[in-house]
């Protein structure tokens, strides 16, 4: 009690609860400076660091000194100064009370006075603010969310992702019901926002969810449908059965889906017929396994290796041949120096699958891909993608490859018309939507392409296409063109402004550039013909055409190269028979005896 009782005499508490009026006054004004100014957001931080610092080091000097007529004292010699000290502290309370009334107006002012509107001057009228239009849905649509895993195992996460899939794929064969896409409703896996905002997101009117608990040959599945507006279950069950009724439960949920939206919507909706792709477990399991990693790309050697396995538990599986023949494919570019012919593989596994199951999609789609270097040529490519297609409507790679197809073959508004299939079947099919901007530049819809271009950055930062470059160079953007050019080279000490300045200045010798480029290439064991845009910017004639890069002839930038005898050549090798066939391409024109022009 003495001590409070002398802290009380030395106006510690005084100066003490002035001084924290004062600094909450004083952080409310430096709010309002530091807005004004526009002032970065650390320097309120300082400020407020250093006002609660500054807190012990006034009580502490109040505690040992006194303010006399003298000035400041220290207080063991100012006891006859009490008097004085008396009447320090009733200044004090006049401005903590002063202080105190600031405070009181601020927060009255800040609660109560109504927010002025921003001035409009009266020659102009008051911009109005844009109101989204709320998306249209289909009420005969449905999202199916990846099921959670609930096994003991995190690992068994693939079981459940791929009984989700078979479920959506089951469902796709429903005739007038909508499902999204794989890529687009997986995107939400784990996500927090609830069942109406993924739905919108979606648009989609209904939501499909569950989880899965496999305890070694045991399942516990539960599915239950949701109303995305109403948030109402239309259905739900539950199911404990062995693994071996695993296609058997695919079929049953499905089937209860849509019964349950015919019900509720009045509509008449097929039936689904769920048929077992193998009576071995094993190999399914190891099927499941493989597209996981196939789908992310994570593991390409084990994934082939998984689907390998799952052919020789079962050689008639068609599925998982299927599967390989995708696998092989991708591996084609993705390891071209690894000794394996991931071409014939490819094609080898797609032959198995239709063998077994001649009404399947992806190995037409592989078989079509592969026969533009190999087989048949363009037209062999064109009618293999076809049947794929035909195969399979709602099949997003189908249409992108032969919109690939397309474009090499110089017929660039078909490839729009089949890309823009390609993203109504499956928004989110980055590829696809890469491809679009690139081919709506080959058609002159520059405002179209550099705003899917720029949506796709936004959606993926590291889907950059090189093309667009020299878009932002000839338009005076030549820092987003650095941006785009270091973002597609992806490695330091590139020589970037080279690449800018050969496209900024095209008729110029570009010889010095080129052996700039190709010391960079050699020591990051690149080749320089492999990057399409720097090689069109200097110009690098010797790059192409290919086969493989065929769709370098179409860009903008190429004109000087279709102009050349060696463009002629390509052309009259591989696809004037076509074009005579079906038709030029709209930028090209027959001028009789065999010769033609292109712009």
């Amino acid at each position: 009690m003495k001590v409070l009782g002398e802290m009380k005499r030395r106006n510690v508490f005084r100066i003490g609860m002035a001084y924290i009026v004062a600094a909450w006054v004083l952080i409310q004004l430096g709010n309002i400076l530091a807005g004004n100014l526009q002032a970065p957001e650390w320097v309120m931080g300082v400020v407020i660091t250093l006002l609660v610092a500054g807190l012990p080091i006034v009580l502490y000097f109040t505690w040992t000194f006194a303010l006399t007529t003298d000035g400041l004292r220290k207080e063991t010699d100012v006891a006859r100064y009490d008097n004085l000290v008396r009447k320090s502290g009733d200044k004090l309370d006049y401005v903590t009370m002063a202080l105190l009334a600031v405070v009181v107006g601020m927060v009255t002012l800040d609660r109560y006075m109504p927010i002025p509107d921003d001035p409009v001057s009266k020659d102009k009228a008051p911009v109005q603010a844009v109101v989204e239009p709320e998306p249209v849905i289909d009420e005969n649509s449905i999202a199916v969310l990846p099921f959670t895993n609930m096994s003991a195992e995190a690992d068994q996460a693939y079981f459940s992702d791929g009984l989700s899939e078979e479920l959506l794929n089951a469902l796709t064969q429903v005739d007038g019901l909508q499902v999204a896409s794989r890529t687009s409703s997986f995107a939400y896996k784990n996500d927090i926002r609830n069942i109406r905002q993924i739905a919108r997101a979606l648009r989609v009117a209904n939501i499909l969810e569950g989880s899965v608990r496999k305890v070694g040959d045991r399942l516990r599945i539960t599915a239950q449908l949701i109303d995305a507006s109403t948030d109402r279950h239309l259905w739900s069950d539950s199911y404990d059965r062995d693994m071996t009724d695993i296609f058997q439960i695919q079929d049953e949920i499905a089937n209860a889906i849509v019964s349950a939206l015919t019900t509720e919507l009045g509509v008449g909706l097929q039936a689904v017929n769920v048929q077992s792709a193998t009576d071995n477990l094993d190999a399914y399991d190891l099927f499941l396994k493989a597209r996981e990693l196939f789908i992310a790309r994570e593991n390409l050697p084990t994934s082939w290796q998984l689907l390998e396995q799952a052919t020789h538990l079962d050689p008639q599986f068609a599925r998982a041949w299927e599967a390989l023949a995708a696998v092989h494919s991708v591996a084609t570019s993705w390891f071209p120096g690894d000794g394996m012919n991931h071409e014939a593989l490819a094609l080898a596994a797609a032959h198995k699958a239709l063998e077994i199951e001649p009404g399947l999609s992806m190995p037409y789609a592989v078989i079509g891909m592969k026969h533009q270097t190999t087989g048949e040529g363009y037209a062999g490519a064109i009618r293999n993608l076809d049947i794929a297609i035909a195969n399979d409507p709602k099949n997003a790679t189908a249409w992108l490859w032969r919109a690939i197809t397309l474009k090499d073959m110089g017929y660039i508004d078909q490839a729009v018309s089949d890309l823009r299939q390609c993203l109504s079947i499956d928004p989110e099919y980055i590829i696809c939507s890469q491809y679009l901007a690139t081919s709506l530049l080959g058609t002159g819809e520059i405002e179209a392409a550099v705003r899917q271009f720029e949506s796709t950055m936004e959606d993926n930062f590291h889907s950059t296409d090189d093309t667009f470059v020299s878009y932002y160079v000839q338009t005076g953007q030549r820092k987003m063109a650095l941006l785009v050019a270091a973002l597609a080279l992806r490695n330091e000490f590139a020589p970037v402004k080279d690449w800018i300045e050969a496209i900024e200045n095209p008729d110029e010798d570009h010889s010095a550039r080129i052996t700039r480029f190709n010391e960079w290439g050699e020591a990051h064991n690149i080749d320089v013909c492999d990057m399409d845009s720097v090689a069109v910017a200097l110009q690098r004639v010797d790059c192409f055409p290919t086969i493989e890069n065929a769709g370098l002839m179409w860009q903008p930038d190429t004109a000087y190269y279709r102009k050349t005898a060696a463009f002629k050549d390509f052309v009259n090798t591989h696809l004037m028979e076509y074009w005579q066939e079906h038709g030029f391409p709209a930028q090209c024109r027959d001028l009789g005896d065999g010769d033609f022009e292109c712009d």
